[in-house]
């Protein structure tokens, strides 16, 4: 007879075992039946919790890297993560978690660049002049200087209007301007921050405010004599800029010169952007020199009040350079004394590729002369003459030059009253010219 293997009196019914374990799990309600996380995953969530007091980063592995990063708070002083922590998930979590919109292929595939050049930007843009510390931007620069390479500013604040006493704003003599009662600086002093930006290729500036809301006054959109004068030393000291662009912000002739002066032999300015300002001939004069002491190859003058004069003065500095391949003079009022003198120095130029004299008042001569340009110049690529007034002679004209022509890919002369015919021949031989282009370039593309 075989004995059983359970002491007498055991409860042989399964279903009661089974609500007895479920009874000790109700009892504790931290107990799991999930596996004991690893000892390496507890160790790197301890880092996660006292990454502020004891950063441990560099010595992880990769992907103890990417656990460590995911799971970090992203409110994290600077000073513990700016320099700590390598681009990926951690820049990206911040990034996202801040704005709505981040597009990284704009900022070279890199969140961490996004993010200091957006965050530097935002400082500047709500820096008020005697009431933000400077300091707050400058201890910024150590932190952000080796990953900002471009500051897009969409706004410049100017200083707090202190509210005037009744009996001044009746008094001639106390209305007066005392230097002892103005700001410091009229916006944002770009003297103590360019220099230090060691990595920074792009400035795109516009002075004005953004909401002014019922406080608005014209000075809000306009940069100042002591902004300008900053500026250029700034943008002088600044050795590593390519592209300045300043637009709308009123900038004229005498401040354009301020301008051009400290920008002068500068060893990396590629493009220059001064549109839709103030500037007429003087100013344009300037340009003109800028032309022959750097190596511009952009120039974008779009809507200003440049005329015969100061058109001339940029045709003769383009007769002798090397370096400019983009000339945009549209919406300026440079007739046909600066259309024929443009004309005459691209018969000594070969190197500009493209430009832009759209709605300039240019008539029958200018197209007469860049017709012989065409003629002979197999170097330019695009040519915009819209909304002139070309006239059935012009159109004429550029349609016989544009028939020995090979090189020119875009050619605008919409709104021009030129003939119906000549518009189609001189787009058909544009056509032309793009498709030969696209098989050249196929052909370069296969033999590399």
């Amino acid at each position: 007879m075989s004995r059983s293997p359970y002491p007498p009196g055991a409860n042989l019914n399964p279903a009661e075992d089974y609500r007895k374990m479920r009874s000790i799990i109700a009892e504790d309600p931290d107990w799991s039946l999930t596996i004991v996380p690893c000892l390496s995953n507890l160790c790197l969530q301890s880092i996660v919790r006292n990454f502020e007091e004891k950063p441990i980063f560099e010595v992880l592995t990769p992907i103890q890297k990417d656990f460590v990063q995911e799971r970090l708070s992203t409110s994290l002083h600077l000073h513990v993560t700016a320099n700590l922590i390598s681009d990926g998930v951690y820049w990206k979590r911040c990034c996202e978690q801040r704005w709505d919109l981040c597009d990284v292929s704009l900022y070279g595939q890199s969140w961490k660049r996004i993010f200091f050049e957006r965050h530097m930007e935002n400082i500047i843009e709500l820096f008020i002049p005697d009431v933000t510390e400077p300091k707050t931007v400058l201890a910024m620069v150590p932190h952000c200087k080796n990953y900002v390479k471009r500051l897009d500013i969409s706004q410049l604040l100017p200083p707090i209007k202190e509210p005037q006493k009744e009996e001044e704003e009746y008094s001639s003599e106390t209305a007066s301007d005392n230097e002892c009662d103005r700001p410091s600086m009229d916006h944002f002093d770009f003297n103590i921050l360019l220099d230090k930006l060691t990595n920074l290729e792009e400035l795109h500036l516009v002075y004005r405010v953004k909401q002014c809301g019922m406080n608005f006054e014209w000075k809000m959109f306009e940069m100042t004599d002591r902004d300008c004068e900053s500026l250029a030393k700034a943008l002088q000291s600044c050795k590593t800029l390519k592209l300045l662009r300043l637009h709308q912000s009123h900038i004229e002739d005498r401040k354009c010169r301020v301008l051009v002066k400290y920008l002068l032999d500068h060893p990396s300015l590629r493009e220059l952007d001064f549109s839709h300002n103030l500037i007429g001939d003087r100013g344009a004069r300037a340009i003109g020199k800028l032309l022959t002491r750097s190596k511009l190859v952009t120039l974008n003058m779009y809507n200003n009040n440049i005329r015969g004069p100061g058109a001339k003065a940029i045709a003769h500095a383009l007769s002798n350079n090397s370096t400019l391949l983009s000339l945009n003079l549209r919406l300026n009022r440079v007739r046909d004394e600066g259309g024929q003198a443009i004309g005459k120095a691209l018969l000594n130029n070969n190197t500009l590729l493209h430009l832009n004299l759209g709605g300039n008042e240019v008539t029958e001569p200018t197209a007469i002369a860049l017709s012989k340009v065409l003629f002979q110049n197999n170097t330019l690529k695009s040519i915009n003459l819209s909304c002139n007034n070309l006239g059935v002679v012009g159109g004429e004209a550029l349609e016989e030059a544009m028939a020995h022509n090979t090189s020119v890919t875009e050619c605008d002369i919409r709104l021009t009253e030129v003939k119906e015919q000549s518009i189609a021949i001189i787009n058909q031989v544009v056509w032309t010219n793009h498709s030969l282009e696209q098989k050249r370039h196929a052909l370069e593309s296969k033999t590399k």
